[in-house]
């Protein structure tokens, strides 16, 4: 027979408690730190960065670990681990059958594919209080700003160099940190819903979501100046989601919500006319030759010798990371440019990862957007419906510009792509005050 724990054990247990939550707030800030770093690093897409954000994420996860062997081991389910698994077997096969063109390009892959799955593990892992989200959506939302600020001086002020000290090598549009505007316009998908969807909450009240509401439409403004057509498609088809979020919801959504927007609006297009109405303008005006111009007039041709190459190597693909040494053998056009990635992610995935990857992606996405809009009934009251949704808005933008670029070949913005991805379908775990 049982009883009551006396006062001493419960302050014990809570003692035990308040000291695990910090162990792991530990190792999630740790994680927002790394994302953080990584697009400051000119995206994480040279071998120092790259083995940064590699060596990072196993260090946080061998701290995790420690910590679980302190403690009772609890590990939480998110439903993108299994096509991750699969997605990990299909490359293990590629390895073992010899099916990959490039074995060492393949291991390289493996190597920082497993970098992105263990920050996505341990944010599933770690993320579990409120408090947490408050602090997540505060970091991304002053950040984004941040560098969104330093963007515009930049841009003011660029002397062709990155930070006005480093020059690239071979051809490059440079926009804040990245030297490919377009990621840097990527890396802006993700992070301007943020603070937008938090403005538009019961959450938000009197300064803090005004500073919000300021910080998305800088970040906003941004994605225009940088002058990425893929880029501004992709906000487009983000705005146009949220609007139907906002319809479904207005009747709950507060009335300085709905004002939000209209502020977030009105401050956008103020912010084209002052800064960049002229090059804006300019620059959109060039979409219907969108495909040849960013380009060099060669992605309609990669797009077709892609297609011809995938027969060739129809269910396990060619190897992850080896489209650069793969297709020069397949070009169909002779070219001075070094043509190292396919400018369609989606592509690039089916040539390298074969129908068996493809259809895991589609299977992974699928399970996003089915956990993400299961949340969305209450977003405007309930903490879990406006993490999702600020997280799948983020994720459509990069899916609808990855059908124009690869932004998901470049590390910074798939790390934080894919923890968009874990934290969209996680279930309900906050609770709402």
């Amino acid at each position: 027979m049982t009883g009551p724990l006396p006062a001493s054990r419960w302050k014990l247990a809570a003692d035990d408690f308040s000291v695990q939550s910090r162990r792991q707030s530990i190792v999630l800030y740790g994680a927002l730190t790394l994302l953080l770093l990584c697009p400051l690093a000119f995206g994480a897409v040279e071998p120092w960065s790259i083995f940064f954000l590699e060596a990072a994420s196993a260090l946080l996860f061998i701290v995790w670990v420690v910590q679980q062997f302190s403690s009772a081991l609890t590990v939480r389910w998110n439903p993108l681990f299994a096509p991750m698994a699969v997605f990990a077997f299909l490359v293990l096969l590629q390895l073992l059958t010899g099916t990959s063109a490039y074995r060492y390009a393949t291991l390289s892959g493996v190597l920082l594919y497993g970098a992105y799955g263990l920050i996505c593990f341990l944010v599933v892992q770690c993320l579990r209080r409120p408090s947490q989200i408050r602090i997540l959506t505060l970091a991304f939302s002053s950040y984004g700003f941040a560098v969104a600020t330093f963007a515009l001086l930049q841009g003011l002020t660029s002397n062709g160099r990155l930070y006005w000290l480093r020059k690239p090598s071979g051809y490059a549009w440079i926009y804040g940190p990245y030297v490919n505007h377009n990621h840097y316009a990527g890396l802006m998908e993700m992070l301007f819903p943020i603070p937008l969807v938090f403005s538009l909450t019961k959450y938000a009240r009197g300064t803090p979501r005004r500073l919000a509401v300021l910080a998305s439409a800088v970040m906003a403004t941004t994605i225009f100046l940088c002058g990425s057509r893929g880029g501004v498609i992709a906000f487009v088809f983000e705005i146009i989601v949220l609007l139907a979020a906002l319809i479904r919801q207005q009747s709950r959504i507060p009335f300085r919500g709905r004002l939000a927007f209209v502020f977030f609006a009105v401050l956008l297009i103020s912010l084209f006319a002052w800064i960049g109405n002229d090059k804006i303008a300019g620059r959109l005006a060039s979409f219907p030759s969108a495909r040849r111009e960013v380009t060099q007039g060669l992605r309609v041709q990669i797009d077709r010798d892609l297609l011809k190459m995938f027969p060739r190597r129809p269910l396990l693909g060619w190897g992850l990371g080896t489209f650069a040494d793969v297709y020069p053998q397949y070009r169909s056009f002779y070219t001075t440019f070094y043509i190292d990635e396919a400018h369609n992610d989606y592509l690039q995935l089916l040539i390298e990862m074969g129908a068996a990857g493809f259809f895991t992606m589609i299977w992974f996405l699928w399970l996003v957007f089915r956990a993400a809009t299961r949340k969305l009934r209450y977003w405007s009251s309930d903490i879990n419906g406006a993490v999702a949704l600020a997280a799948m808005l983020g994720v459509i933008g990069i899916l609808v510009h990855s059908l124009v670029d690869f932004n998901l070949q470049v590390p910074a913005n798939a790390a934080l792509f894919y923890v968009l991805c874990v934290i969209a379908a996680m279930e309900p775990r906050f609770i709402s005050r």
